[in-house]
């Protein structure tokens, strides 16, 4: 079957099968960020935007991407810098295989929730998980991003 999506801003046109999932693609399309570390909607590596809401591509069927904007952490990299750099100052960038996940959601939940109160945040980011971690480093990165120059509901 033939989809037609944007991809990290560009217009795709590609053949995919009926029971092709949408990370399968994006990693056919050259998207090495968007990794799966279950294939059962259980580990959040496989983290991707579509029409800007988070979306675990390891489940999400490719052909429903039809129509769709799908984003990839190929296509914030100046975001995911920025985040990075939170990351990276609260010591919680370990092994950095979990990140893209992690930032992908991150994103969403930047756009998403009208406040980020930390019981939010925690409920958000439940099923990111990273092996290496206690989590704590992560989550003042996530706390300290989300506030940055915001007068929002702080976490």
């Amino acid at each position: 079957m033939q989809i037609e999506f944007t991809l990290n801003g560009r217009l795709i046109y590609e053949e995919t099968k009926e029971d092709e999932t949408l990370f399968h693609l994006l990693r056919r399309k050259g998207c090495y960020s968007v990794k799966c570390g279950c294939e059962t909607e259980n580990c959040g590596l496989c983290t991707v935007l579509v029409n800007g809401v988070s979306r675990l591509s390891c489940s999400y069927l490719a052909a429903r991407a039809d129509g769709c904007e799908v984003v990839t952490l190929e296509g914030v990299q100046k975001e995911a810098e920025e985040f990075g750099s939170y990351l990276a100052a609260e010591g919680a960038e370990q092994c950095g295989f979990c990140s893209p996940g992690l930032i992908m959601n991150v994103l969403a939940m930047e756009k998403e929730l009208d406040s980020f109160e930390e019981v939010k945040v925690k409920e958000y980011l439940a099923g990111n998980l990273c092996r290496c971690s206690g989590y704590m480093g992560q989550l003042r990165a996530v706390k300290k991003y989300l506030s940055r120059g915001v007068n929002r509901n702080e976490c």
